[in-house]
C-alpha cells in the first residue's frame, strides 16, 4: 500500500527566499540563516521523493543525509517517535517548507530510530533483570521446600499441598508457573527483532532507520522478510535508511542511492556498498 506518493524538500529556490526573509509565511526561528540541513539537499540536486512502491530505501555512505532525510519526512507528516532526534537548530524551519503528498490517509505513522532501539533494549534488561531475581528466589523456594521433608508433619494442610505440588513439579515448571510467563534472556539482537514485531501494525508508515543495527545477519534477513510481509499483507508502507544488503535486496523495493549526483534511483546490486561486498568474497580465497 503507497499511502505518501511524494515528498517535496524545500529546494535552492525556496531555500534561498526563505533565508533572505523573503518569505512570509514563516519566520526564520534559527539564528544561522545557512545552517544544516539548508543548503545540502540542492548539492545533490533533490527536490523531491516520489514512492512508487510499498518498500522505499535510502542508501547512502556516512554522511550521506539518509537519516536526515528520514526525519525531515517524518516530522513533516508527524509520524510518532519512541526517542527524541538531536536535531540541527534549522531543523524545524527546514521542515516547514517541506511538503508530503498523502492519499489515503495512514491509521498511523511511526518511526523507529536506533536511538529508539536503544530505549528499548534498555527497558527490556531492566525487566530481565526483575525476571532474573524473581527466578532465583523462585528456585531457591522449590529447593527449601524439597529440603524440608523432615518437617512435613509440622506443616499445616496448605504447607502440605504445596510440597506435594513441588514432589510432582520439574524446577523449570515450577518457575514459569508462578513468574507467568516463559522466564527467556533474549540477546540484544532478539529484543530488537521484538520491538520490530510488537510495534508495526496494519494499515501504517513506518519509518526506519538503519534498523540493522544490533541485528546478525540471520536475524536482519528474518527483519526484512517481515518487512516484505508486512507490506504486503498489513498493507503497511515502509521508508527505510540502511546500509543491510538483506534489507536492500527486498523485492519490489524502490532504492534511492543518495551518494550519486544527482540523486537517483538504482538497482542495490549496483550500488556502491554492495559491489564493496562483492568484491569481499571475490578476493576470499
Amino acid at each position: 500500500m503507497i499511502y505518501l506518493h511524494t515528498f517535496y524538500l524545500p529546494g535552492e529556490s525556496l531555500e534561498t527566499k526563505f533565508e533572505m526573509g523573503y518569505h512570509k509565511e514563516f519566520e526564520m526561528s534559527c539564528y544561522s540563516r545557512s545552517g544544516y540541513p539548508f543548503g545540502f539537499f540542492p548539492l545533490k540536486k533533490l527536490d523531491y521523493i516520489n514512492f512508487t512502491s510499498s518498500v522505499t530505501i535510502f542508501s547512502g555512505e556516512n554522511g550521506s543525509g539518509k537519516s536526515t532525510l528520514l526525519n525531515v519526512i517524518a516530522d513533516t507528516i508527524k509520524a510518532n517517535r519512541f526517542a527524541p532526534y538531536n536535531k540541527s537548530n534549522c531543523f524545524n524551519d527546514f521542515v516547514k517548507l517541506c511538503n508530503a503528498y498523502l492519499n489515503p490517509t495512514p491509521l498511523s505513522k511511526l518511526i523507529i530510530t536506533s536511538d529508539s532501539i536503544f530505549d528499548f533494549l534498555l527497558d527490556m534488561r531492566f525487566i530481565n533483570e526483575g525476571l532474573k531475581n524473581k527466578r532465583e528466589k523462585l528456585f531457591n523456594e522449590y529447593e527449601k521446600l524439597l529440603g524440608e521433608s523432615e518437617e512435613v508433619k509440622l506443616w499445616s494442610t496448605e504447607e502440605y499441598d504445596k510440597f506435594k505440588e513441588v514432589r510432582h513439579t520439574k524446577p523449570d515448571e515450577y518457575v514459569r508457573k508462578r513468574i507467568g510467563k516463559d522466564y527467556i534472556m533474549a540477546s540484544n539482537g532478539e529484543s530488537a527483532l521484538d520491538l520490530f514485531e510488537s510495534r508495526i501494525d496494519k494499515n501504517m508508515i513506518c519509518l526506519l532507520d538503519e534498523p540493522e543495527n544490533s541485528l546478525s545477519a540471520i536475524h536482519q534477513k528474518d527483519l526484512a522478510q517481515y518487512i516484505s510481509d508486512s507490506a504486503r499483507f498489513f498493507d503497511c508502507q515502509f521508508i527505510i535508511a540502511t546500509h543491510s544488503p538483506f534489507i536492500l535486496s527486498i523485492k519490489g523495493a524502490t532504492v534511492y542511492d543518495l551518494d550519486a549526483y544527482p540523486v537517483c534511483v538504482k538497482k542495490w546490486t549496483d550500488l556502491n556498498s554492495i559491489k564493496e561486498y562483492s568484491k569481499l568474497f571475490k578476493d576470499i580465497k
